[in-house]
């Protein structure tokens, strides 16, 4: 499972905040998120063993994040859903990664995901930015998020939810911790971001909501926590915990292009 948190349009300086868990074989090796020149420039983690990513943002003030969706997709796994993430990262706005995500998904066959895309707004994005989510599982959906808290996790959004075949009970308890989550993460009033982004870090840790994963009889578990902030001035703040966020310190990193 992997667990993400939105806040989108939330706090007047940093129309975007995210606060991540990844969950992953603890054997399957990444890199720390770092500053990738092109263009544009990215800022993001790496998968070593496919070479994509599961979470980054752009120069353009574009952040893209995913998670696995519970389903079996025919023939999916053909191209890894990190290179995607990868490709997405290349837009100059949510307006372009939606053409992106559906040409990619006309192309290869894609284990099932979901996909967050969302824009920091400025000078150079046409209209008001957006924030858009995507599910595929064999057909694409794709909705445009209101500004708030939103919760990802491997089953759905917010509190929706399938049950998947393997194990339905599994879709049930993800939801109530995503439903759960989302609630103690409901912005105070007058909360900054850096506050915010500091619960969500200790909620991310925090075993009583289920999203931090420790199954070493499956060597499989949480691998890292990524919290990234985009701030409405151009300026962003990411930090990272190449770790289990409950015993595993954020460290800042590098992160302007």
């Amino acid at each position: 499972m992997c667990t993400l948190t939105l806040g989108w349009r939330v706090f007047d300086d940093a129309p975007v905040a995210v606060a991540a868990n990844r969950d992953e074989l603890l054997g399957r090796p990444s890199e720390p998120p770092s500053v990738v020149d092109g263009d544009p420039a990215v800022v993001a983690p790496r998968d070593a063993d496919a070479g994509g990513t599961w979470i980054g943002y752009n120069e353009r003030g574009v952040l893209a994040a995913i998670t696995n969706r519970w389903v079996d997709v025919p023939g999916g796994g053909e191209r890894s859903r990190g290179l995607l993430v990868r490709d997405v990262l290349g837009a100059a706005s949510t307006h372009e990664a939606r053409g992106i995500v559906a040409d990619a998904v006309a192309a290869d066959a894609y284990d099932g995901f979901n996909l967050v895309v969302a824009e920091r707004g400025g000078p150079t994005t046409p209209g008001d930015p957006t924030a858009l989510y995507f599910e595929w599982d064999g057909d694409l959906r794709v909705r445009r998020l209101d500004p708030g808290v939103h919760v990802v996790v491997n089953v759905g959004i917010d509190g929706e939810h399938f049950e998947p075949e393997r194990d339905p009970d599994r879709g049930t308890e993800q939801a109530g911790n995503a439903t759960r989550l989302r609630e103690a993460l409901r912005p105070a009033p007058d909360e900054s971001a850096p506050a915010w982004r500091s619960r969500a870090a200790d909620a991310l840790g925090d075993h009583d909501f289920g999203v931090c994963v420790h199954d070493p009889d499956r060597e499989f578990g949480t691998r890292s926590s990524s919290l990234f902030t985009l701030f409405a001035d151009g300026a962003a703040d990411v930090r990272f915990a190449d770790g289990p966020p409950c015993e595993t310190a954020f460290r800042r990193v590098e992160s302007q292009v």
